[in-house]
């Protein structure tokens, strides 16, 4: 196949989908992973698509895969994670001992919690603030600070959530794929999601549609350990694989 047709079939994937996966674009398209890999950095370098681990996505900020700050993170898809958080909250009683990550769409749920008898563990400092000027009973783990995301991470908050046994969990992330599940961009994060997961009996990923198809650097949860609760998914694969809560219909 012309240099020139295999671009055009990416970029009308990317069009229809927003992310296309190398080993999918290999297969469907008969060559190499290698070549797709090749064509993908052209078409990076061109501006066409943004290339991210194991594929590409569309060129458009609202779908980067890559991590960006709160604030910026604050301004998109405003409605959808409003949606989701409310749903959250719905499912969390009051003798819950929950815990509530870092990000922009978890730190929401607070705002729909209409009973604070519920315990919470979390490590984002603006939703630790929030929770003790709500009045609810909460704890904040220990560990490094990260600027981007005004999140406690790294191996210190690791060890200090290992003695929590958690009923429930709501994690954010940055990407969700079949094959390599859950991902963000940073390890530290990555070990503190793992963690939690483990920790709880029930996991819950907190993800708008834009996350589907998106692979980011780090791996933290394969994407049977955790349901999903999304406003919407475009590609049905996923649920074959996990429970995955539609709010938006």
């Amino acid at each position: 196949m012309l240099q020139n047709v295999r671009y055009n079939k990416i970029l009308e994937q990317i069009q229809r989908q927003n992310s296309v996966r190398v080993t999918d674009l290999a297969e469907e398209l008969g060559v190499s992973e290698s070549t797709i890999r090749r064509d993908i950095n052209d078409l990076d370098k061109a501006g066409q698509l943004r290339k991210v681990f194991g594929g590409a996505v569309a060129n458009r900020s609202d779908i980067i895969g890559l991590e960006s700050d709160v604030m910026t993170r604050e301004t998109l898809n405003v409605e959808e994670k409003n949606a989701i958080a409310r749903y959250a909250a719905s499912i969390i009683n009051d003798d819950d001992f929950i815990f509530i990550d870092a990000g922009t769409t978890t730190a929401r749920i607070v705002d729909f919690l209409e009973s604070k008898k519920a315990t919470i563990v979390t490590n984002g400092v603006p939703l630790a603030m929030k929770l003790i000027q709500s009045g609810f009973r909460s704890y904040m783990i220990g560990g490094e600070l990260k600027l981007s995301t005004e999140a406690v991470v790294g191996t210190d908050a690791v060890e200090s959530l290992k003695k929590y046994n958690f009923t429930k969990c709501f994690i954010g992330t940055n990407g969700i794929d079949t094959e390599r599940g859950y991902t963000t961009p940073d390890i530290d994060e990555s070990m503190v999601k793992t963690t939690v997961i483990n920790q709880s009996y029930v996991s819950y990923i907190l993800a708008d549609h834009s996350k589907f198809g998106l692979i980011t650097s780090v791996s933290f949860a394969d994407i049977r350990e955790a349901c999903i609760i999304t406003d919407h998914v475009t590609d049905k694969k996923y649920i074959k694989h996990t429970i995955v809560k539609e709010v938006g219909k």
